[in-house]
């Protein structure tokens, strides 16, 4: 009947039973709804134990109980919280930063949907910041934010990226160009600036 993962202490005290005895049945459950193949399978997951449909039967399952009134969330959306999940806890201005767009619309969604939540100020700048709820983690199917999958896979190489941020940082060289000074004599941007 819970709307939520149930932690083994949880169970143990409504039952009334010590919480090894719990632990036991949920894990020699879990193991036979896997043997026998049913339909759904008992998962640990977000500090507890719930309920979840076999990864076969999700899109059957997901039509005949949503009927098509599932809201998927936007690429914009979908980016924002992988920018929360990877670098939380974050503030927005760090979150816009990181993908070079205003999200306080999409923050605003994340919220109402319970993927993100606020976590406090950021101490050094008094910013509110957010993290990931546990209903991120049920609806990605993972215990904990250590199963998020490693980025270094999808970075770009180092000496890649050094050698791009060095063709981008050169500074192209006339025979007017005074090395000491930095500035191309004949550059029309530079004539009237005033000197500090």
């Amino acid at each position: 009947m819970a709307d939520e993962p149930l932690s083994t202490l949880t169970l143990a005290q409504v039952l009334g039973v010590p919480t090894e005895l719990v632990q036991q049945a949920l894990e020699e459950l879990a193991d036979f709804y896997d043997r026998t193949g049913r339909g759904f399978e008992l998962r640990h997951l977000a500090g507890g134990w719930r309920y979840w449909t076999r990864e076969e039967h999700a899109d059957v399952i997901t039509r005949a109980v949503l009927q098509g009134q599932q809201a998927r969330l936007s690429q914009a959306a979908l980016e924002t919280l992988a920018v929360v999940a990877y670098l939380q806890p974050i503030s927005r201005a760090r979150m816009s930063a990181v993908r070079g767009v205003n999200v306080d619309g999409v923050v605003r969604t994340l919220v109402a949907r319970e993927m993100i939540e606020e976590a406090g100020q950021d101490p050094v700048t008094g910013a509110t910041v957010f993290r990931t709820t546990d209903t991120f983690l049920q609806r990605l199917g993972l215990q904990s934010l250590d199963q998020l999958p490693d980025l270094a896979p999808h970075l770009p190489d180092a000496s890649a990226l050094e050698a791009e941020l060095g063709q981008l940082a050169a500074v192209p060289r006339t025979s007017g160009t005074d090395p000491a000074a930095g500035q191309l004599p004949d550059d029309p941007t530079t004539e009237n600036q005033e000197q500090p």
